[in-house]
């Protein structure tokens, strides 16, 4: 589990690869005549350390308790700027601001034409890779040296700097503002959550196209379609208009896929457009096109081309194997990805200080899905305590909500009687606490506790009954997201035809031939 209170020095150190590791020495003995500096000590200290242990440090004897946080930071910069002079060529950003260094050192020396010369270069390869705020930094620049020394270089070079200088200057706002209001959007969901209502549908819509209103897209360069898709994707998401989501993540994933150099430029853009793609696609039920794009994502970041470091590696094990759960989930072939959950819980200790708490929850309600259509409830209950118990889910109520509720249902399997009693006042009492009561939830807590005063031979009339009740709350906007978190109509029809809910999911997979 990522423990975000770990020592950021500490963390760092553990995060090296061998080979940074090495350069990093190798750069320390540059700094120093003797390579048994204080600094290199307590590198190697940390290095060698399970955890950061403070007491173990000041023992050593390399450095007193006052002296401690100076040394550490100044450790903690010069593994930075080891990592930076050992970055590889091939990312353009790194680059470009490298070239901007050098312009800006020959600038400082009065060297003005190789300045120039250098900028003009830099800023072709920041506009044919759409770097368009470094474009505008370039130009900036050159307008300013321009101002100090008349270069005669150019007929009507303050003109032309000038045009490019409003032109990218619109292109960046517009970006800008674009980005601002995706990130508004992506607020109010963690805020407020998805609407639940006629009047929150009513209040989203026209904040988004107040917002939206003065835009033109079709003058849009990449990076504002990007970020024109992203904002109409979380409208989507919030309004609970899947097909919608669906829409824009497709042509958010296009974008990349006829860009291909983007791919490569902007890995984590990629990545997270494709994970949008795919759940909406799991929202849809859409199966045939959901195995074509994850099998895609996966060729795709399996090039060598793809680049590689630890954010991307994470996002890359996140976004592929919480995907490939879902496709699981979606044909009902639990059984067959049992496999993948040991897998999982081995990457999840590689990957611990990159992922939080959230997406960790979220694997193990998987988990706990699968083991519910394999029909293991003990193992199924042994993930959702997990999460039930877990007091740092303030940003995924849902989650603790189906968590709870799954679990209620899985005691039932088990023949947990009393504890079920026990779990439904607990169940009940959490969710009018977090003030998310709707429809669906009510009916299951008001069905489970009614279970046990039910006769057995009327058990069948009341599952039947329902189902029924169940098929019409489905069909409502604001409520059908929850039958994706928690498939309870299937679990009813296990129970009315005597049958495993693995077969019930199969045959409706192949139903929906799509």
């Amino acid at each position: 589990m990522a423990n975000h209170q770990k020592d950021f020095l500490f963390v760092l150190i553990k995060s090296l690869s061998k080979s940074e590791k090495r350069q990093f020495k190798i750069f320390a003995s540059r700094l120093e005549t003797s390579s048994n500096t204080k600094f290199i000590e307590l590198f190697n200290i940390l290095d060698k350390s399970n955890g950061y242990d403070e007491k173990l440090i000041l023992k050593s004897g390399i450095i007193k308790k006052v002296q401690l946080s100076n040394l550490k930071s100044y450790l903690y910069k010069q593994i930075l700027v080891s990592i930076r002079l050992n970055i590889p060529s091939q990312n353009i950003r790194y680059q470009l601001r490298e070239q901007i260094d050098f312009a800006t050192i020959l600038y400082n020396k009065g060297l003005y034409k190789q300045s120039l010369k250098i900028l003009d270069k830099t800023k072709i390869l920041a506009l044919e890779n759409d770097e368009k705020l470094m474009a505008y930094e370039i130009v900036e620049f050159e307008k300013l040296i321009e101002a100090q020394y008349i270069t005669r270089s150019i007929q009507g070079r303050a003109d032309e700097l000038v045009v490019q200088a409003k032109e990218l200057n619109y292109r960046n706002t517009i970006s800008s503002k674009l980005s601002n209001l995706s990130l508004q959007l992506y607020g109010i969901m963690l805020k407020t959550g998805y609407v639940k209502s006629d009047e929150e549908y009513t209040y989203i819509d026209d904040y988004f196209k107040k917002h939206l209103s003065k835009f033109d897209d079709k003058k849009f360069g990449f990076r504002e379609k990007y970020w024109f898709y992203n904002a109409n994707l979380w409208r989507s998401f919030l309004v609970q208009d899947f097909l919608s989501c669906y829409k824009y993540a497709l042509k958010w994933v296009t974008l990349f896929y006829d860009n291909p150099s983007m791919i490569y430029l902007n890995p984590v853009f990629f990545l997270k457009g494709n994970h949008y793609l795919l759940e909406s696609l799991y929202m849809l039920k859409y199966k045939s096109k959901f195995k074509k794009y994850l099998v895609l994502l996966e060729d795709t970041i399996k090039d060598p081309r793809f680049p590689v470091n630890d954010n991307i590696a994470s996002l890359s094990f996140l976004y592929l194997y919480n995907n490939k759960l879902n496709y699981h989930i979606l044909e009902g072939t639990f059984s067959e990805s049992e496999y993948l959950i040991p897998e999982i819980l081995n990457k999840l200790t590689v990957h611990t200080d990159h992922l939080d708490e959230h997406h960790e929850m979220l694997f193990y309600y998987k988990f706990a899905s699968i083991y519910f259509g394999t029909e293991k409830y003990a193992e199924c209950i042994f993930y959702l305590e997990k999460i039930i118990n877990n007091k740092n889910l303030s940003m995924r109520e849902d989650l603790m909500c189906f968590a709870r509720l799954l679990s209620l249902i899985a005691h039932y399997e088990m023949g947990n009687d009393y504890y079920l009693e026990n779990q439904l006042k607990n169940t009940y009492k959490f969710l009018l606490k977090m003030n998310d009561l709707q429809e669906v939830q009510k009916e299951i807590i008001r069905f489970m506790k009614n279970l046990n005063s039910i006769y057995p031979g009327d058990i069948k009339k009341e599952f039947v009954k329902m189902r029924i009740r169940f098929i019409e709350l489905e069909k409502n906007t604001y409520e059908k997201r929850a039958f994706l978190y928690l498939d309870i109509i299937s679990w009813l029809e296990s129970k009315i035809e005597n049958r495993k809910i693995s077969d019930i999911i199969k045959e409706k997979a192949k139903l929906i031939n799509r």
